[in-house]
């Protein structure tokens, strides 16, 4: 029992690292624009997604998928801010305001989608006294 424990908290805090990875990531590039449109944000938010996604799927576990999405949340909050020499990574932009709003938004998403994995067959055998 406990090392099942610990191999979902293991499990957790990769979860949170490659989350953050992902956040840090696609915070840097959502700005980028190839002419008039956003590839950057849009790729950042499709990778994203897939992760959170990919990580609920193959784990089976709401808990790893959220790990997931405060390790992208976590770095999008502090890469946001002004940094020391004074530069900011997210302006205050309309491709800003949708990275920083979608990114919690497929957290939920993901997080909150219902489970639908069959449930187990219950045994229909007749007891017994359901015989007589």
């Amino acid at each position: 029992m406990r090392s099942v424990v610990v191999a979902r908290v293991v499990t957790w805090l990769i979860a949170l690292i490659v989350g953050a990875v992902y956040g840090l990531a696609g915070t840097v590039a959502h700005a980028f624009e190839l002419g008039w449109f956003p590839l950057g944000l849009v790729l950042a938010i499709i990778g994203s997604g897939a992760l959170l996604v990919a990580v609920r799927l193959l784990t089976l576990d709401r808990w790893a998928a959220l790990a997931t999405g405060l390790g992208m949340m976590l770095t999008t909050l502090i890469v946001s801010g002004k940094g020391p020499g004074g530069s900011v990574i997210v302006p205050e932009s309309i491709l800003g305001m949708v990275w920083t709003l979608a990114v919690p938004l497929l957290v939920a998403i993901v997080v909150a989608w219902p489970d639908h994995r069959a449930a187990p067959a219950a045994d229909v055998t007749p007891s017994t006294s359901e015989l007589d």
